[in-house]
């Protein structure tokens, strides 16, 4: 039997305050005494490059060798670091296998679900994710990256929106076309959550590929972003209804601040959707952690305790303010997010430690009626619940999620992100990509392929080789050509569709 939560449970956390309360499984270091610690550090180091540039040239390299080791150790890198070994890269190459499999060359987009012709924005995200990774991971050559990139953002300059103002929530991908959830014609709405994954990853590819800016930033102009974000930086997603639009607010504590980055990226203020509030605190094997305490009686929608949502967000992100992405890996700018992340992971930690039960959850999609469940942390009263988007419970579907193994494994060099990785590391066909992941109840493995679970595994190899993925370089003669910049500061351009300087403030 399952033992609801009650209130004395879960008592309240001022998440503002630099440290975690004594007693809970937060981390209980301080993480602005941590970062003070190596900001002075870091100053020792650039101080003794300066003075190594003016000595002789054996010293330069020795401090240059120097700091690129100290870099690569865990006082400035989150996690694991370093390049990939032969095991490693093996496990990039069948993760890109999926890609390959799945790619539709008439349109450039990939399939969500192996062999399924259907893909969303949030997915398509994924596929840029993984070309990304691919390229610097020397899976693919330069001129492979270019062909497939192209494709992609001819299809996000020529795709149909929805009602001509944003893209659909799903495209045939072998067509292009418009499509509902049974991918047939036809369109439905648009999903914030969807486009703030692909916003953050057509910036982070403009970013570090500055010479397809110019095409990335038209596809981007099409967009009409007054009903999707309010002036109060609100997310709202939107449905057909009766010909008309119905927006809601859209988004949960974790995905909701992790797809506001990427309209944070593009200067669009997200104010309401960057905010944790409104949340209460749970407890479990002593780990105090956040949950979305929005009501699903009043909103319609489940609020359930997931990992992705803060995984890629540290792998993407580390849990850094959008312009502040550029600094050590070591040091949080976002500490709240970073120590909420920290409690999702103990937590789960904690139950394998206590209760023997291999634990690494998120979403995921199932082979079978209802195809997709939220299998988390806790949801609707319920610790390690298993729910679909109606409430029914699933239990049978509890799965150690491959994505989910990874990332904690990217972010937690510990010996039970070890220890998962040994659980998961046979869960592929090395033709065909890695499996959604291992039941927890039974051990089989589940057998589904999706583009979720092997963008994950290559953006966390990737994060290994370089630390923060929107962390990119700019040298002078490299940035971004800027088109969309221009766009949107033109007082003789303003096009009516709510881009960032065409918006008054917020009003509540």
């Amino acid at each position: 039997m399952r033992r609801r939560i009650s209130p004395v449970d879960k008592p309240r956390l001022n998440l503002s305050r630099g440290m975690p309360p004594s007693g809970s499984g937060i981390r209980a270091a301080s993480l602005s005494q941590r970062n003070r610690r190596y900001r002075l550090l870091g100053l020792l180091l650039i101080g003794l490059t300066l003075l190594a540039l003016t000595g002789c040239g054996v010293l330069v390299r020795g401090v240059s060798n120097g700091l690129t080791s100290t870099h690569n150790s865990p006082l400035f890198r989150q996690g694991r670091h370093g390049p990939l070994d032969e095991h490693e890269q093996k496990a990039a190459e069948t993760a890109w296998h999926y890609f390959e499999n799945n790619h539709n060359p008439k349109t450039g987009l990939v399939n969500s679900v192996d062999r399924y012709p259907a893909t969303t924005m949030w997915h398509t995200g994924d596929y840029l994710a993984a070309m990304v990774s691919a390229r610097e991971l020397d899976i693919i050559t330069p001129c492979e990256f270019d062909e497939r990139l192209s494709s992609v953002v001819h299809f996000l300059n020529t795709m149909p929106l929805f009602f001509d103002r944003l893209p659909n929530k799903v495209y045939n991908t072998q067509s292009g076309a418009m499509v509902d959830y049974s991918n047939q014609p036809g369109e439905i709405g648009w999903s914030a959550m969807d486009i703030g994954r692909l916003l953050t990853w057509l910036y982070i590819v403009k970013c570090r590929y500055p010479i397809f800016s110019e095409y990335i930033d038209k596809a981007v102009l099409r967009w009409n972003f007054c009903d999707i974000l309010d002036n109060c930086g609100t997310l709202y997603g939107g449905l057909k209804v009766h010909n008309k639009i119905d927006t809601f607010q859209e988004g949960r504590l974790g995905y909701e601040e992790y797809s506001a980055r990427g309209y944070q990226l593009w200067g669009f203020s997200t104010t309401q959707a960057s905010k944790i509030e409104p949340y209460e605190m749970a407890t479990l094997y002593g780990v105090r952690f956040p949950y979305d305490s929005r009501d699903v009686r009043e909103t319609n929608t489940y609020a359930p305790v997931l990992s992705m949502g803060y995984l890629l967000d540290g792998l993407e992100f580390n849990w850094d303010k959008t312009d502040q992405r550029n600094g050590w890996d070591s040091y949080h700018s976002e500490p709240d997010m970073a120590r909420i992340a920290d409690a999702i992971y103990e937590v789960q930690e904690a139950r394998y430690m206590n209760d023997h039960i291999f634990t690494a959850r998120t979403d995921h999609q199932v082979e079978g009626p209802p195809y997709f469940v939220y299998d988390s942390i806790f949801a609707a009263g319920y610790p390690w619940n298993v729910i679909s988007d109606n409430g029914q419970h699933h239990e049978d579907q509890a799965l150690v999620s491959t994505r989910t193994a990874f990332g904690m494994w990217g972010l937690w060099k510990t010996p039970y992100t070890d220890r998962l990785m040994k659980l998961v590391h046979c869960l592929n066909d090395p033709e065909k990509g890695w499996y959604e992941g291992r039941l927890e109840n039974t051990g089989e493995h589940m057998k589904l392929i999706t583009s979720g679970t092997n963008a994950a595994v290559l953006e966390t190899l990737l994060y290994k080789s370089q630390g923060k993925l929107s962390s990119c370089p700019d040298p002078q003669d490299e940035r971004p050509i800027p088109f969309y910049d221009l766009q949107i500061t033109d007082p003789f351009k303003e096009e009516g569709k709510c881009l960032p300087l065409e918006r008054k403030g917020c009003v509540p």
